[in-house]
């Protein structure tokens, strides 16, 4: 099998992937960063055809078949993480493409998902803005700070992600309930939640934290109607996918003073534009798709790109993704 000679390292916000890999291991490979996303079209298709392999960080940018068919030159595309579906596979089978995934360290998103439940209901960008500007015990725009304990968690969502999220919200002392399209009883009860419909779950829960993978039956799940059930202080949390949120419906529930407020890391659009409304939404508080941004999570990605390439120039590539 030929050596690669040309990589194009996608979307490397942060500008880390060099110096969190084993790089040193390819010296014949040119690898080129790309610090910014562009969107699909003749540039993007420019900006890669030069390039025999590509590391596309998760689903920053997409590679539906349009995009493969346009670039011959590519050979191997790896994507971090076990799974990416914004890459079509098939269409990287049909073109001859090997399509591989890497190695992930842990469940990065359930810290991210307890420090936006925590830092909303303890009210803590607020309070640390408040103390910043010379201020003590202000009262912030949704009141006075929620304790969890005996508070009812509601989840979208009993994975694996959902399943420890649900670990920590009992360790605080709080219940947990549970619903999805496919969740039985007894996987809820294996969880210690309880299995409830999804209107109970959003008239219920205190906080409702989303775990699940965007498809057509989870786009726009999360509704003006799902809103609408919900108390006046209970908290929506997003680190999931933003598509599965109806980001109009939130903006407006959030406008009026429906919901206590929101914690998200996801977006229909990212990066996020400038002027996008949750940028300016009340009650908010906004991360910039950090779940998987970690520094353990990182050198898993990277470690695994390099193995990518150096089995994939062996003639056995692994971690394949059909």
């Amino acid at each position: 099998m030929p050596k690669v000679s040309k990589l194009a390292i996608l979307d490397d916000y942060q500008g880390l992937t060099l110096s969190m890999g084993p790089w040193d291991r390819l010296p014949h490979v040119e690898a080129a960063v790309f610090r910014d996303t562009l969107p699909m079209g003749d540039a993007l298709v420019e900006r890669l055809a030069p390039f025999d392999a590509i590391l596309a960080m998760r689903e920053r940018t997409p590679f539906p078949r349009a995009l493969i068919e346009r670039l011959p030159n590519l050979r191997l595309l790896i994507t971090t993480g076990e799974r990416n579906r914004g890459i079509d596979a098939a269409a990287c089978a049909e073109r001859g493409v090997t399509f591989c995934g890497t190695e992930s360290f842990g469940a990065p998103t359930v810290d991210l998902t307890w420090a936006l439940i925590l830092g909303l209901a303890r009210q803590v960008p607020w309070q640390q803005a408040s103390l910043r500007a010379g201020t003590w015990q202000t009262l912030p725009p949704n009141g006075i700070g929620m304790g969890l304990e005996g508070r009812t968690l509601g989840l979208l969502g009993a994975g694996k992600l959902g399943a420890r999220v649900a670990r920590v919200g009992q360790a605080l002392g709080m219940k947990v309930i549970a619903w999805s399209q496919n969740l039985t009883a007894d996987r809820a009860a294996e969880i210690g939640a309880e299995l409830v419909t999804k209107e109970e779950l959003f008239r219920r829960a205190d906080v409702v934290t989303i775990h699940l993978i965007l498809s057509e039956r989870s786009r726009g799940l999360v509704g003006a109607a799902e809103l609408a059930l919900m108390q006046p202080h209970a908290l929506l949390v997003n680190t999931s996918r933003g598509p599965i949120v109806d980001q109009d419906a939130l903006v407006a529930a959030l406008q009026a003073g429906r919901i206590g407020g929101a914690g998200i890391d996801v977006y229909d659009i990212e990066p996020v534009p400038a002027g996008h409304p949750l940028l300016s939404a009340p009650r908010t508080l906004l991360t910039p798709h950090l779940g998987y941004v970690t520094e353990e999570n990182f050198r898993s990605y990277f470690k695994g790109a390099v193995e990518a390439i150096e089995a994939f120039e062996a003639g056995a590539p692994i971690r394949v993704i059909r």
